[in-house]
């Protein structure tokens, strides 16, 4: 099973707050923070086919283009799924998320979340019925294996159509 990530410049390891206009970029691979989640891929069959990215600032000047271009290069990758984050409690790293996840579930036949933890309140509150937002820690340690765990059972059962995904959403999602 192929995954995308979608990260921002800081969890993609191109430079974090110095470096936020980082423009679209794609790599073959997981890059950054995907060697945190490698294992947790691992145990379902899953392996990261590329890594999308963008800066933060980036992102906020040019929200339609990164969102309609994102989609656009997951139709040529053509993952079983996406995961956009772990967003952790960066807001508009949250709000890129959630908008690519909505819009790739809207516009193509692939599927995809977002990942993020509660302090991306408004976000949350705008986008929970139009993608699955997997929740997480604020900051990594503890509670974040654990929230990579749920996300490869959220990844698992959807690829696969299992008939337990709606409860699987219900425990794990916002």
């Amino acid at each position: 099973m192929n995954i995308v990530l979608i990260f921002d410049q800081g969890l993609a390891g191109a430079g974090g707050k110095s470096n936020p206009n980082v423009g679209l970029t794609a790599v073959k691979g997981g890059v950054g923070s995907a060697l945190m989640m490698e294992s947790h891929f691992e145990k379902i069959g899953a392996k990261v086919a590329a890594t999308l990215y963008c800066g933060n600032e980036y992102f906020l000047n040019n929200q339609e283009e990164v969102v309609t271009k994102m989609t656009a290069m997951v139709k040529k990758v053509k993952p079983d799924f996406v995961v956009c984050g772990p967003c952790f409690n960066f807001p508009d790293y949250a709000k890129m998320a959630a908008m690519i996840s909505a819009n790739i579930l809207e516009k193509t036949d692939f599927k995809s979340c977002a990942m993020m933890s509660v302090e991306n309140g408004d976000t949350i509150a705008d986008y929970k019925d139009k993608t699955p937002i997997v929740k997480m820690p604020k900051k990594g340690g503890t509670g974040l294996n654990d929230s990579f765990a749920d996300l490869c059972d959220l990844i698992d059962a959807t690829v696969k159509g299992s008939s337990e995904l709606e409860s699987i959403k219900e425990r794990i999602c916002y």
